[in-house]
C-alpha cells in the first residue's frame, strides 16, 4: 500500500472561509462531541474509579451565547457520564444523547425530534466516530488536534485544542457569521 502523499493529508476544506462563513450563517442546531472538544480529551480516574472531565468555562459561555443567540445546542458522545449530564444541565442544553454507538442515528432522531435538515445543522468533533455526522451536517467543524481524517472533512477548524477554548472560538464564529456577536457584546457591555 502506498502511503498517501501530502496534499491527500492535510485538509482541504477548512481554508474556504467564505464557505464556513455561509454555512455557519444558515446554522439553526449546533452539536458537540464531549472528549477531545468539549474536554481535552484526558480521561483522569478518581480513587473509586470514577472518571474526572475537565470542562472549559469559557467554552461553557459560548454554549450559552449560542442559545441566547437562537441556537440549538445539543450533545452526541459515545461515553455515558454524570458528569456530562451536570454539564449539559448547567449549560441548559436540552438535547443530550450518551453513551452512543452510532451518532448517525442519535443524529437522525435529533433532527426528527426538532424537524431540521441536516444542511442546517453543525458538528464539532475530532476523531473517526464523530465521522457519520460530520459528513451529513452542513457545517462541520473540529478543534486544532483533531485526527487528520477528521480534519479533512471539516468546513472549518479551530486554532485552538479540544477543551482549551475549541468550543468558544468556534461559538463566536458562528455568532459572527449569523451577525449576532456584536449585539450580544453590547448587552454584555451595558
Amino acid at each position: 500500500m502506498s502511503q498517501p502523499s501530502i496534499a491527500q493529508s492535510t485538509p482541504v476544506n477548512v481554508s474556504d472561509t467564505a464557505d464556513a462563513i455561509a454555512r455557519a450563517a444558515r446554522l439553526r442546531v449546533m452539536i458537540f462531541d464531549v472528549d477531545g472538544v468539549l474536554t481535552d480529551g484526558g480521561l483522569r480516574y478518581g480513587p473509586a474509579g470514577e472518571v474526572i472531565k475537565t470542562f472549559d468555562s469559557l467554552d461553557g459561555h459560548g454554549l450559552k451565547l449560542l442559545a441566547e443567540a437562537g441556537i440549538v445546542t445539543a450533545i452526541i458522545t459515545g461515553r455515558q457520564s454524570d458528569i456530562v449530564a451536570k454539564r449539559a444541565a448547567d449549560l441548559r442544553v436540552a438535547h443530550v444523547y450518551q453513551g452512543v454507538h452510532d451518532k448517525r442515528a442519535a443524529f437522525e432522531d435529533l433532527c426528527a425530534k426538532l424537524s431540521v435538515t441536516a444542511e442546517t445543522c453543525g458538528h464539532i468533533g475530532d476523531d473517526w466516530p464523530d465521522l457519520p455526522v460530520l459528513t451529513r451536517v452542513g457545517f462541520a467543524a473540529c478543534p486544532a488536534n483533531a485526527h487528520t481524517e477528521v480534519k479533512a472533512r471539516c468546513h472549518w477548524m479551530a486554532s485552538t485544542r479540544g477543551g482549551e477554548g475549541a468550543v468558544r472560538e468556534l461559538c463566536d464564529f458562528i455568532l459572527r457569521a449569523q451577525g449576532r456577536y456584536d449585539a450580544l457584546l453590547a448587552d454584555a457591555l451595558a
